[in-house]
């Protein structure tokens, strides 16, 4: 199915640009002036932009706090754990892009800007230390690619699994497991923060939030009342608050419940109020995929000899979840930009770094420079868990028949 969204027409239906512009820009009086102004209005900014980018910004600042920007606190002399977790990160997409990214001239484009990003950077005034950790990025994504090449179903399954992996093995190398003289040092999540500590909410956030919010958008719908109306409460209490409500619960509220002597890590308090929040909204997305489903699927399901759980788990739940890929992909993404209020509890994460980045007396009056540079990184990520769903959706054959 995704082969026929490269085709394109004939040679000799296609329009020359003069046409085109013709065609579209300037096929009327007023379509004409719109176009004009749009035009204006785009160079005036744009110049204006440009400008300021390459000779107005100060952009040592970022230069000189890019490693606070992206880990925080954490130790220079384990910031190896990362990179590793990255280049495992690097081999899975790589393998990903081999086995489901085969989906034309884009596909092959963004695998291009994957390995060139790393290359970039290598290039730029980022440390030397760092610089071999960013060849080795790219030199995995391409190994990872051409091994995930054969794309056979025994291959397809290791890489799923690799997937479902990497999380807690992610965990483990960032957090330790050893002694200050051990090989895996534990360092304390005070020292987590910057994009370092987004990611990692935001990894936890979903990855914990989905099997919730698909057991609550199941309980909404059961026949035993105790669990419907326990689903049912749950889900409209916490979409009737805010988030930030519940992080202040979580941070501050939370210490009040607990026996003396037991204290729970603010990062963790962060974690449990973010899938909380999300796994209530992810419910009732999932529940109206659902009922999207006809009653027909229950009813064949019924007559094949299935169960109530093998229906809803082998025949239902797939469907569902199909359907609810592009919604489910938007709340992932606005997840992750809602991270940036746990700064207001305390937390350092990319925001938090950027405000104490601001207080340096050599940096007093640049926070153009900086908040530019961090809504540079939001988009980035959200754009490339954007791509991945829309890819994911032309795979699966999403809005078609």
């Amino acid at each position: 199915m995704a082969a026929v969204t490269d085709i394109k027409p004939p040679l000799s239906e296609r329009p020359s640009p003069l046409g085109w512009a013709r065609k579209y820009l300037f096929n009327s009086l007023g379509n004409s002036l719109l176009t004009i102004f749009s035009i204006w209005l785009i160079y005036t900014v744009g110049i204006g932009l440009l400008r300021w980018v390459f000779t107005q910004a100060e952009w040592q600042v970022i230069a000189t706090n890019l490693r606070l920007i992206l880990l925080g606190q954490y130790p220079i002399a384990q910031v190896w754990r990362i990179w590793l977790s990255l280049l495992l990160l690097a081999f899975l997409i790589g393998n990903s892009l081999a086995i489901w990214g085969k989906a034309g001239k884009t596909a092959k484009r963004f695998g291009a800007g994957l390995v060139a990003f790393p290359l970039l950077l290598a290039l730029t005034a980022i440390g030397a230390e760092s610089r071999g950790w960013l060849v080795g990025l790219s030199a995995m994504l391409i190994l990872g690619w051409y091994l995930g090449r054969p794309a056979t179903r025994t291959l397809r399954r290791v890489v799923a699994v690799g997937w479902f992996i990497w999380p807690p093995i992610f965990l483990i190398l960032l957090r330790g497991t050893t002694p200050a003289e051990g090989v895996l040092p534990i360092v304390g999540t005070n020292l987590w923060g910057g994009l370092l500590l987004t990611f990692l909410l935001t990894v936890v956030g979903i990855v914990f939030s989905f099997p919730l919010g698909v057991f609550l958008a199941l309980g909404r719908r059961s026949e035993l009342r105790i669990v419907r109306w326990f689903s049912i409460g749950y889900i409209e209490l916490i979409r009737g608050v805010p988030l930030i409500s519940i992080l202040f619960m979580a941070q501050l509220m939370l210490p009040l419940f607990l026996p003396a002597g037991i204290t729970i890590d603010r990062v963790i308090r962060a974690m449990v109020g973010i899938t909380l929040f999300s796994a209530a909204y992810l419910a009732e997305n999932v529940r109206g995929g659902l009922q999207a489903i006809p009653k027909g699927q229950f009813e064949a399901a019924h007559a094949m000899g299935l169960n109530g759980l093998q229906t809803m788990s082998l025949i239902v739940l797939p469907q569902a979840l199909r359907l609810v890929i592009p919604i489910l992909v938007g709340q992932f993404i606005a997840l992750f930009k809602d991270t940036a209020l746990v700064a207001i509890v305390g937390l350092l994460d990319i925001v938090g770094i950027a405000k104490t980045v601001l207080a340096q007396p050599d940096f007093l009056g640049l926070q153009r420079e900086v908040y530019a540079f961090v809504s540079l990184l939001y988009w980035v990520f959200s754009y490339a868990m954007s791509y991945v769903a829309q890819r994911l959706e032309i795979s699966l054959g999403v809005g078609q028949r």
